[in-house]
């Protein structure tokens, strides 16, 4: 009888949230490792080298970890899309297929930034917890109506806060590399192909694009300091993106009106992280594809792309080019 396969996951919101993916990996009859990333290159090299498969969310893939997997690890499963703590290049050269989660969490990203937004805007946080405390405090805050946003990334996520803007009647500005004309014109999105030249005529900014070398500390204290006093920027994408310091510089001498942030550049944050405690400023753990109804939908492809994958299939969505390994015929 052939011994069972190994499952390393690392990914909280597959373990914490019920579904089919569950059944998935039962099915195929895995011994299952659970962890609760996302874990470090250390924690992580303690725990590979007897795996056949993983599936990880944002653990640190690196060179040494991938060493010290092979030779029995057989594919990685990446819960989401973001593929940055991956070295990718190197998985590649060592022959792993990598599989990722596309067009998955783009609706409840979106909807979170408009939470973040919305909720900056209308002071929501602060009164809501004078509220709590017996306070009836009443600030003025904002309309969105009629506001203009630039959106940097205009990929499946951009899109759809795209969508949603025009229907809070905004001004709708995008910047991508590469550019739907189609959707554009029919959801009235004008392009801009150079960022400093549209922040100062835009009140709200909202980040979607990927880390990279390029992208790290795309906003910066001189992009900051091109905004209009009082603009909001919002952060749905990676943390990286910013300059934690410089957001935090713009906050307290009050050029910018607001900052919201799903990611930071460290998950977890220290204690001291400079953007934790800083005014207006609403930071959340993460968590905007973490709706029962996203983490379903990515949880059962990352479920159904490593059992593929592990039985010699091609799965659903893979991110490297990488010739899928077929099992030992019985």
């Amino acid at each position: 009888m052939a011994a069972k396969k190994i499952i390393l996951i690392t990914t909280t919101s597959f373990q914490d949230v019920p579904g089919i993916h569950h059944d998935l990996l039962d099915r195929e009859g895995y011994q299952l490792i659970r962890q609760r990333g996302p874990l470090c290159e250390n924690a992580m090299l303690d725990l590979v080298g007897e795996v056949d498969g993983m599936i990880c969310g944002d653990d640190a893939i690196t060179p040494a970890v991938i060493d010290k997997a092979l030779p029995r690890l057989q594919v990685i499963s990446k819960y989401g899309i973001g593929l940055d703590k991956i070295d990718v290049d190197y998985v590649t050269e060592q022959g792993i297929p990598l599989t990722f989660c596309p067009g998955v969490n783009h609706t409840t990203v979106a909807e979170h930034t408009f939470t973040l937004l919305l909720s900056l805007c209308k002071n929501l946080l602060p009164q809501a917890n004078d509220c709590a405390h017996g306070l009836w405090n009443r600030r003025t805050g904002h309309e969105i109506f009629g506001k203009r946003i630039l959106i940097l990334g205009m990929g499946r996520i951009g899109k759809e806060v795209a969508i949603r803007a025009r229907a809070f009647g905004m001004e709708v500005t995008g910047y991508n590399r590469s550019w739907d004309d189609s959707f554009a014109q029919t959801h009235q999105i004008s392009r801009v192909t150079d960022i400093e030249e549209a922040l100062p005529h835009t009140d709200m900014v909202s980040l979607h694009l990927p880390f990279t070398e390029s992208t790290h500390n795309l906003i910066n204290p001189d992009r900051l300091a091109l905004l209009p006093k009082g603009a909001f920027v919002i952060n749905t994408g990676r943390g990286e993106l910013v300059n934690a310091q410089a957001v935090v510089d713009a906050l307290e001498s009050g050029h910018l009106g607001g900052y919201g942030a799903d990611v930071l550049d460290q998950e977890p944050p220290p204690n001291d992280h400079p953007l934790l405690g800083a005014p207006r400023c609403v930071i959340t753990p993460h968590i905007g594809s973490r709706t029962y109804e996203s983490v379903g939908r990515q949880a059962e492809k990352a479920a159904r792309n490593l059992i593929l994958a592990m039985n010699g299939q091609q799965p659903l969505a893979q991110a490297n080019q990488v010739p899928i390994p077929q099992p030992p015929s019985n």
